[in-house]
């Protein structure tokens, strides 16, 4: 398991590569506000942002929805109603699409009764993507440190020269 600590980050390449998302993509998230490391923001030019575990769950939520064709403003509905959640409650949370709108269903029967209004067209199951994010982390932690950030590889080879 990684560690959950509040207080500890991964480095923005760290938390791209976890959610399955491009470094780019994490920047832009970040500049407008949709997924803001809460670990450690950007302060200005040479800072970098630590992401928390919480925060690549998200990140990776958003993956998800928007590959399933979600519009980003329902995308930033839902990540507020994510962020007001605990990191327990979300285990046991599904996120329900119809398509134009996500709910967050935090049991079975909101689950049951939004399908059989006709309204759920498909659903994550938050807890299952967690796990996927853990073991994504578990892997990256005990692989041998690679910058992948162009700013890590132009310091490391200033180093070695």
């Amino acid at each position: 398991m990684p560690d959950l600590d509040e207080n500890s980050g991964y480095r923005g390449a760290v938390a791209a590569r976890a959610a399955g998302i491009t470094y780019r993509q994490l920047d832009y998230w970040a500049r407008t506000e949709l997924v803001e490391p809460t670990v450690r923001g950007a302060t200005g030019s040479g800072t970098q942002r630590l992401y928390g575990f919480r925060d690549i769950l998200v990140l990776k939520l958003v993956k998800r929805l928007l590959d399933t064709g979600i519009s980003l403003q329902q995308i930033r509905t839902a990540v507020n109603q994510l962020r007001e959640s605990g990191v327990s409650d979300l285990a046991q949370t599904t996120l329900m699409s119809d398509g134009a709108s996500v709910y967050l269903c935090t049991s079975n029967d909101e689950v049951i009764d939004l399908v059989s209004r006709g309204q759920g067209v498909f659903g994550i199951a938050v807890g299952k993507v967690l796990r996927e994010v853990e073991t994504t982390l578990v892997e990256l932690d005990s692989q041998p440190s690679d910058p992948s950030d162009e700013l890590a590889v132009r310091r490391l080879s200033r180093k070695v020269s």
